[in-house]
């Protein structure tokens, strides 16, 4: 037999013309078309050679493959259906509008294996829905139902106005990431995450929500450089979850709480966040331990900026700005008189209430209604130290004592020290 040099042989090769090794997805809408074989290779489909972006994604294999959406408005009476694995849903920016206009409740997309509603082990991995936008109305259901999947990957979609959540996850365990995203004005929260792990939230607009997001029963959320505008009741809530933080976000003018801790919540880290204007107060530990709370800054809040209640403690506040919408020279942006009580020049300190264990340091207070720290009840193993204290007792309370910067009840245990107030 004739041997080939080496030469040759990779000669021969290289006149070897390249193999197409993906499908074009070409087919009849018309044409019934028989379950792939599990072996099939992952196949790219073009939605606009089908009669509805549902036949479109039901030619997918098992082994998945992309599904590519037209520019467009698509009206849905239904849910759309994704039910394979290493699947990415991809569509044509803003421009791709798929409009849910059922009145029952429905999803517009949802988001399993097949066999899920008979056995919830069941999960597929890796898929992922990318530059869209899906509507709702306020009869609809959520936007994106999401049950059982790994790895699932939500980048560049716009979700609004839906009856429920704009995204819900559950039980997403492995990894979810929602990134780039416009999730506004639906009627539940924006983001909903029911035992997740390892999530990542990430440069996201969310406004007009319920809720902006709502974590339960999860680990290692990692949230980071959202922008939280204008919700109806809180921006982000966490319960049951540990292990996480919340950073770099701007958390404005909820007409509730900007951040809530509860329910056995625990190591968790929020920091470096804009807390701003926000009707119910700003971070409300309300059952966390182990928690800190660190270089955020503090401006115009109701109530209190952050709140340590009864069931919290082993908390960290340092570093932190407490203020008001001073500028420099005596000036300020709202007035105390102004007629609307949600537009007066506003600042709130830390209440600590029946807590346990809390360390208040290095931070500044300034321009605020009432006192820069206030313990009531039977507050323990309190240490307040190394605080600036200016320009307080601006707007006390009736029957408020103004003389003192941090007003302490009898029956707490609070140790200062080393303050600085003017």
């Amino acid at each position: 037999m004739n041997r080939l040099s080496r030469n040759s042989f990779m000669a021969c090769l290289i006149a070897i013309p390249a193999l197409a090794v993906v499908w074009s997805g070409r087919l009849s809408a018309d044409e019934p078309k028989d379950a792939p074989a599990p072996t099939q290779p992952p196949v790219i489909v073009n939605a606009a050679d089908f009669k509805t972006l549902q036949a479109a994604i039901d030619t997918l294999p098992a082994t998945g493959g992309m599904v590519r959406l037209p520019a467009g408005t698509f009206e849905i009476t239904e849910p759309l259906r994704i039910s394979t694995a290493e699947t990415r849903i991809e569509g044509a920016g803003a421009a791709t509008h798929i409009k849910n206009v059922n009145q029952q409740g429905l999803p517009a997309m949802i988001v399993r294996a097949p066999t899920r509603e008979t056995d919830r082990r069941a999960q597929l991995w890796r898929v992922q829905l990318g530059n869209f936008r899906i509507s709702g109305n306020e009869k609809s259901g959520d936007g994106i139902r999401a049950e059982g999947i790994e790895e699932i990957f939500i980048q560049g979609v716009s979700i609004d106005h839906h009856g429920g959540h704009g995204i819900s996850m559950d039980l997403c365990r492995e990894n979810p990431r929602v990134a780039d995203s416009m999730i506004t004005y639906n009627k539940q929260a924006g983001l909903h995450i029911v035992g997740g792990h390892d999530i990542v939230v990430n440069a996201n607009h969310f406004e007009e929500n319920q809720d902006a997001v709502v974590c339960i029963d999860s680990f290692n959320l990692c949230m980071n450089g959202n922008n939280i505008d204008d919700h109806l009741r809180h921006g982000v809530v966490i319960e049951n979850t540990y292990g996480s933080v919340v950073s770099g976000n701007m958390i404005e003018e909820c007409n509730g709480t900007a951040v809530i801790l509860d329910r056995d919540c625990y190591g968790i880290t929020l920091s470096a966040n804009v807390v701003a204007h926000d009707m119910g107060g700003g971070i409300d530990l309300r059952d966390a331990h182990g928690c800190a709370v660190s270089a955020n800054t503090f401006t115009l809040l109701h109530g209190f900026s952050v709140r340590v209640a009864k069931d919290s403690g082993r908390i960290t506040i340092g570093g932190n700005n407490f203020g008001n919408s001073y500028m420099g020279d005596g000036k300020v942006r709202r007035k105390l008189e102004h007629a609307d009580p949600v537009q007066l020049d506003i600042g709130t300190g830390v209440v600590l209430e029946d807590a346990e264990h809390v360390a208040v340091t290095g931070n500044s207070f300034s321009g605020l209604d009432g006192a820069a720290v206030q313990a009531s009840g039977t507050c323990k193993a309190i240490l307040v130290t190394g605080n600036l204290v200016t320009d307080i007792h601006r707007r006390p309370a009736p029957g408020a004592d103004t003389t003192q910067a941090f007003v302490i009840s009898p029956e707490s245990t609070v140790t200062v020290q080393g303050n600085l107030i003017d």
